[in-house]
């Protein structure tokens, strides 16, 4: 894997992309057509998602109707692994609820294997509390 597409480059696009314009398309490259996203604790929903396509058509859908403007990414710590091609990230999103003006934010850590230069597989741990306290009941 090279320098630009190594799991910690690939990790900081996603970054990225979390603040970027939630009416942009999502970056589907740096997405692995096989990808499989894992987030084990989510309350109902979804926990398990194979494959590129149903991932962006859900995550489009997601960003448009979360009423969340996130703006920042703040105690960023990537750990390295011993696979190269793995690495767990930990992160605090921040930003302004669009229904309120009250600031919210959420704590996760995010584990991503990536592939040929892509995410191949992203599992992320939320804090569900946080997010459902700030989101309110609609979103559990």
């Amino acid at each position: 894997m090279t320098e630009q597409t190594s799991a910690e480059q690939l990790f900081h696009r996603f970054l990225r992309y979390v603040l970027s314009d939630p009416a942009e398309p999502i970056d589907a490259e740096l997405w692995a057509t096989d990808v499989v996203i894992e987030v084990p604790f989510t309350p109902g929903g979804m926990r398990r998602i194979e494959g590129r396509d149903g991932f962006l058509a859900l995550a489009e859908e997601g960003r448009r109707a979360l009423p969340v403007r996130f703006e920042e990414v703040r105690d960023v710590v990537v750990h390295r692994s011993v696979d190269p091609d793995v690495v767990i990230g930990e992160y605090e999103l921040a930003g302004t609820l669009t229904t309120t003006g009250q600031p919210a934010s959420a704590r996760f850590i995010s584990v991503l294997t990536a592939g040929n230069g892509q995410i191949a597989r992203w599992r992320e741990y939320q804090d569900t509390f946080a997010m459902l306290t700030a989101l309110g009941p609609r979103w559990s």
